[in-house]
């Protein structure tokens, strides 16, 4: 059973009596019935990144932090066995960022886009790599102390604590 109406052929000569003659139009624009993609919002990422950049300030004394020290933070309320597990390297590492080589700048960019990355992934236990400033200039490590502070004042980061030695220290 076809859906189309059935037009009379009395109708179709009205019609034609009623247009008259007919010119095909030529067309070089897209076709209007191709899907538009989907819209990305470029610009919110751009700012959400910049907003979780510019959030990470840079006050620490870096004279409170050795090369030796392990650094160790949780939020309140995280349970003192899931830090434990943590110091002795039981979760298993899902993701990982090293920064040597990087200036302070681009290290702060680099773990800001990586933690927003992290939460968009859902990835629950990270490694960030500072390294031990053998490069810088007083052979002090600079990022370590950074690093920490950074951490400290992101939200997402509930807790983060020093490698195991095997594992970098």
């Amino acid at each position: 059973m076809s859906d189309k109406p059935k037009i009379s052929p009395e109708d179709k000569d009205l019609f034609r009596q009623s247009v008259g003659k007919v010119n095909r139009l030529s067309n070089d624009r897209a076709n209007p019935d191709r899907p538009q993609p989907a819209p990305q919002p470029s610009q919110t990422r751009a700012d959400e990144a910049q907003v979780s950049q510019d959030s990470l300030s840079d006050e620490y004394d870096p004279g409170d932090i050795e090369a030796g020290d392990e650094l160790i933070f949780s939020r309140p309320g995280i349970q003192r066995s899931v830090l434990r597990k943590l110091r002795r390297g039981q979760p298993g590492i899902e993701k990982e960022l090293d920064l040597h080589g990087l200036t302070v700048d681009e290290a702060r960019t680099a773990l800001a886009s990586f933690l927003h990355n992290c939460k968009a992934q859902g990835i629950r236990c990270a490694r960030v790599i500072h390294g031990k400033g053998h490069s810088s200039h007083q052979q002090r490590p600079v990022l370590k102390g950074k690093v920490n502070s950074w951490l400290r004042q992101r939200e997402e980061v509930l807790a983060f604590c020093s490698a195991q030695p095997a594992d970098g220290g």
